[in-house]
């Protein structure tokens, strides 16, 4: 089989058999919420985030991630001082303390037995036979104001740890079907490519794992005519060579898919090397530094 041919086929989603369980997976969680009492009075929204509604997910990453966003507190960090209009503060009950235990209580309800809280941020739930691996992550409503009418929204996550950290689900969504219409639908397909080839060369020992979301966030930074080249191969080589070279310079602006958060600096945890790297062992693996 020609590498051409390699990559076309590492170009298409799920299987329609494990899509079904990933969706399955994900109403078997919205039922555990839905039947909690102690959530009976509290506004919630169930969704799941990341590669899976995003459509760049591939059969070694079928795990999905949903989160559980509680409306009953509005976390906000402002641009500059008096962005944000006056306000009272939150005397309800709903701190993260709360509302990761009261989670906890619901999944291990529905899901006896198969519920790991050891993680300082997602309530992991283990695979059966018909649903894959979840990871169940509470946040709370987030705004960024820029001025005391104008904010960014997005979902603030507190850890176990106290640590707290913001991500813009909604931005990802509509970012990354933007992408792939200008790139005529090959933004996804690519993205689809380089996390299979990162599977392959972890499995094979020829490079370290690396994260699904920088995956796509590096994919998400090359300009659309590189995306759009003629064949997967020249696209593929086009793309690594593109964040090779970018990274050892402006690759400090780069964004996340979402473009709210820069893709590298404090609070990551991946360096601007790690893309390097990636695109490195990815070049050479597939011989294209021959």
């Amino acid at each position: 089989m020609s590498l051409e041919d390699t990559l076309s086929g590492w170009t298409g989603p799920s299987s329609n058999t494990e899509q079904d369980k990933q969706d399955r997976t994900e109403r078997m969680i919205c039922e555990a919420v839905e039947a909690h009492a102690a959530f009976k009075d509290c506004s919630l929204s169930v969704f799941a985030k990341g590669s899976y509604p995003n459509n760049t997910n591939v059969r070694a990453d079928s795990d999905v991630d949903i989160a559980v966003q509680c409306h009953e507190v509005i976390y906000w960090d402002e641009h500059e001082p008096g962005a944000h209009p006056p306000s009272t503060s939150y005397t309800g009950i709903w701190t993260p303390e709360k509302l990761r235990s009261e989670l906890l209580t619901a999944l291990r309800a529905k899901f006896p037995g198969q519920v790991d809280a050891s993680g300082k941020v997602a309530l992991h739930v283990n695979s059966g036979s018909s649903r894959v691996d979840a990871d169940v992550v509470p946040c709370f409503d987030y705004r960024y104001y820029f001025s005391p009418t104008y904010y960014r929204k997005g979902t603030r996550i507190v850890s176990t740890a106290g640590k707290r950290f913001e991500n813009y689900p909604v931005q990802h969504l509509e970012n990354g079907r933007t992408k792939n219409t200008q790139t005529y639908l090959r933004f996804k397909k690519v993205v689809r490519i380089l996390k299979r080839l990162e599977n392959v060369m972890e499995l094979e020992g020829a490079h370290r794992e690396v994260p699904s979301f920088l995956v796509e966030s590096l994919v998400y930074n090359c300009p659309a005519p590189l995306i759009c080249r003629s064949t997967w191969t020249d696209t593929v080589k086009g793309v690594l060579a593109h964040v090779y070279h970018e990274l050892q310079g402006e690759g400090e602006a780069w964004l996340e898919v979402n473009e709210c958060k820069y893709l590298f600096g404090p609070g990551q945890k991946w360096a601007q090397k790690d893309g390097m790297d990636f695109a490195f062992a990815a070049w050479n693996y597939l011989g294209f530094g021959k």
